[in-house]
């Protein structure tokens, strides 16, 4: 697993993370799954269920975001991409315990994946997961997209970036430049290593991950079936809404293994 150890210092950790504790009741069509990832804590991920026969996505969110902030999103991979989505928190977010820590998103990770895996097969529904990280989600998904090539069918990174070390120098956090240089060394060669299909959406006019880590993620990783879509004049917090239409078609493109390129919508 990567060492983001480095970064699990009071002064980063008080800046990088921003955990909401809200959590709402389950809409009809999901229902909440507690993991047990270390003694006495336990991580909370809802499960959108559309279907059996649909393939699953496993949804990392954002910053300042929680799972409950997908009860409206979520029949929207039902209806355009045919997919369930489960959406998994970070520690000390929604309806879970503990403290969120760099180290903690990336071991974390693997407990839930492997929870979810089991769950789908208790359930009977389809064998198929994919793995999608939206910003500070991008860290964990791009763990278990290099770990399980052979149990995922594929990535998707939305608003993402390479490196968790990104979000420390942009923040002006004092961080050594030998344990950065570590780090970025370490997710350089995870993401050479990640050879499922991906897809990177990011927003044209992002001003807090600027459209550059997008295209270094694109060249960076080492998948051979890879896309890019560019969406034309959104920020950071408004891919989905800027367009609904060219966000899903570019999710559903992949999972449908339709050819490689740069999508501009």
């Amino acid at each position: 697993m990567s060492n983001y150890s480095l970064l699990d210092h009071p002064q980063i950790l008080q800046n990088a993370f921003f955990p909401i504790k809200e959590w709402s009741v389950c809409p009809d069509y999901a229902t909440d799954i507690f993991v047990a990832v270390d003694s006495g804590t336990n991580v909370a991920c809802r499960f959108f269920a559309a279907s059996p026969e649909y393939p699953t996505i496993l949804f990392f969110h954002g910053n300042g975001e929680i799972a409950s902030d997908y009860d409206d999103i979520a029949p929207f991979f039902f209806t355009r991409c045919n997919a369930n989505l489960v959406v998994a928190e970070f520690r000390g977010y929604g309806a879970s315990g503990g403290d969120p820590t760099f180290s903690a998103v990336i071991s974390d990770a693997h407990i839930i994946f492997r929870e979810v895996c089991g769950e789908i097969s208790k359930r009977g529904y389809r064998n198929e997961f994919w793995i999608m990280g939206r910003s500070m989600g991008s860290v964990p998904a791009l763990e278990l997209a290099k770990h399980y090539p052979k149990e995922i069918s594929g990535l998707i990174i939305e608003s993402g970036f390479p490196s968790a070390t990104r979000i420390a120098r942009r923040l002006g956090l004092p961080i050594p430049e030998a344990d950065v240089k570590l780090i970025e060394d370490e997710c350089q060669q995870k993401m050479r290593a990640i050879t499922v299909p991906a897809l990177i959406i990011h927003g044209e006019a992002d001003s807090l991950v600027s459209i550059n880590e997008a295209y270094t993620l694109e060249m960076e990783l080492g998948s051979s079936e890879k896309r890019l879509c560019v969406i034309r004049g959104a920020d950071h917090n408004s891919v989905m809404a800027m367009d609904i239409t060219g966000y899903f078609n570019a999710i559903k493109s992949i999972m449908r293994k339709q050819q490689d390129g740069i999508c501009n919508v």
